[in-house]
C-alpha cells in the first residue's frame, strides 16, 4: 500500500512506532520483565541508589558482573546522606532468566524466570528504591500499564462517541444539527484540567485504583469528544452530498446505516491520525491527577504519582533516581505518538498517496 511505503520512508515516525512497540511489549510482559514484586518492600532498604555493579572481586580478580548485599546505614549529618552498609564478602552474581517470584505470564502461563535478576541474598535494584523500600524499576514497569494503556481505553470511548454525534449532526442537520453543536461548543468551553481536578477531588477515597482508572478515562473522555465531532460533522456535510451516498439513499437504506456503513468510513483517514495524537493527551491527565494526588492512589504505581515525588525538594536534590525515570518516560511516549501522528499524517496526505 502506497500510504505504507511512505510511513516506512519517515525515520522519525518509524522511531515513534519502534519505541512505543518496546514500551507495550514491556509493559504487557511486566511479571516477566521486572525483577521484583512492585508492592513488596525489601529489610532495611529505603531509598537505595541504583545498585552498583562490580566486575571483580576483592583481591582483584574478574569473576563477572555481581552485585553485593546493600542496606540503608545512619544519616551523616553534615552531608544529610545516609551511608550504605555492603556486605563485601556476599557476592551475587547477575543473570539472565533468573529463577524468582512465581507469576502467571498474560495471567495463563505459569512461570517462575525474570528477564534479570542476582542469584543470591543481594537485591539488584537497577533504580534503586523508594521511600518504601520498594524497586523502583519494578514499579516504573507496572506502572507502565496504566500510563500508557489508559490513552488506549480513552479513545475506545471518545472517538466512537464523537464520530457518531459528529455524523448524526452532519448527515441530519437543521434542528439536530443545530442543538447537538451548541451542546458541544458549551462542553468546550470547559477548561478541561480543571474539571478533572474538581471531580476528582470529590470521588471517595474508598475508591479502588482501578475505578480511579475508568472514571479518569470516562470524564476526560466525555469533555474531549467535543472537537472530534464538531470535525466529523464537517466532513460529513461535504460526503453524504457525494454521488454514492446520494445513490445508497436512493436504494432506500436507513439513515443511520448510510452514516454508520458509508459515511464515516470516508473519515478513517482523519481518525487514525486524530487517534495516535489525542493519546497523549489522555497519558498527561492521568499524570498530572496523579501528580497532584487526585488519581491512581499508592501503593498502585502510575508513572504519574511516581513523579510525585518531585514535590519534595529533598527528594530531587539526594534521591533522583525517582524521579527522572518516570518523567523520561512520560515525555517518550508523548513525543513516540505525535512522532507516530506526523508521519502518518503525511503519509495519508492525498498529495503523497498520488505521486
Amino acid at each position: 500500500m502506497k500510504w505504507w511505503k511512505n510511513l516506512k520512508k519517515n525515520p522519525l515516525a518509524r522511531f515513534g512506532a519502534l519505541l512505543l512497540l518496546i514500551f507495550y511489549i514491556v509493559v504487557i510482559a511486566a511479571d516477566f520483565v521486572a525483577p521484583y514484586d512492585p508492592y513488596a518492600s525489601q529489610t532495611n532498604g529505603s531509598l537505595l541508589p541504583p545498585t552498583k555493579i562490580y566486575w571483580q572481586n576483592q583481591t582483584g580478580d574478574f569473576i563477572g558482573p555481581h552485585i553485593y548485599p546493600t542496606t540503608q546505614g545512619p544519616v551523616d549529618l553534615e552531608t544529610g546522606l545516609r551511608k550504605l552498609n555492603v556486605e563485601l564478602d556476599k557476592p551475587s552474581p547477575l543473570g539472565l532468566f533468573v529463577k524468582g517470584t512465581p507469576y502467571k505470564l498474560f495471567g495463563i502461563l505459569p512461570l517462575d524466570r525474570h528477564l534479570f535478576g542476582s542469584i543470591g541474598e543481594a537485591k539488584f535494584n537497577i533504580l534503586g528504591t523508594d521511600e518504601q523500600a520498594r524497586d523502583q524499576f519494578s514499579r516504573l514497569i507496572f506502572g507502565g500499564r496504566i500510563s500508557l494503556f489508559i490513552g488506549l481505553v480513552g479513545i475506545l470511548i471518545y472517538f466512537p462517541l464523537g464520530m457518531i454525534i459528529g455524523g448524526i449532526s452532519g448527515y441530519f442537520g437543521g434542528l439536530v444539527d443545530s442543538i447537538l453543536m451548541r451542546f458541544a461548543e458549551v462542553l468546550m468551553t470547559i477548561p478541561g484540567i480543571y474539571l478533572l481536578v474538581a471531580l476528582a477531588a470529590v470521588l471517595p477515597p474508598s475508591l479502588t485504583s482501578a475505578q480511579r482508572f475508568l472514571l479518569i478515562v470516562a470524564i476526560t473522555s466525555f469533555i474531549s469528544w467535543a472537537g472530534l465531532a464538531r470535525v466529523i460533522r464537517g466532513q460529513v456535510l461535504s460526503i453524504k452530498e457525494q454521488e454514492f451516498v446520494q445513490a445508497v439513499r436512493a436504494m432506500g437504506a436507513n439513515s443511520f446505516y448510510i452514516i454508520i456503513r458509508h459515511v464515516l468510513p470516508q473519515t478513517a483517514t482523519y481518525i487514525i491520525i486524530s487517534a495516535t495524537l489525542a493519546i497523549p493527551s489522555f497519558i498527561i491527565s492521568e499524570s498530572v491527577l496523579s501528580l497532584i494526588g487526585l488519581g491512581i492512589q499508592q501503593p498502585d504505581p502510575s508513572w504519574g504519582n511516581m513523579l510525585s515525588l518531585a514535590t519534595n525538594a529533598s527528594i530531587l536534590v539526594l534521591q533522583p533516581w525517582l524521579v527522572w525515570p518516570p518523567a523520561l518516560l512520560i515525555i517518550l511516549t508523548v513525543l513516540a505518538f505525535n512522532l507516530l501522528g506526523d508521519g502518518l499524517r503525511d503519509a495519508l496526505d492525498p498529495r503523497n498517496l498520488q505521486r
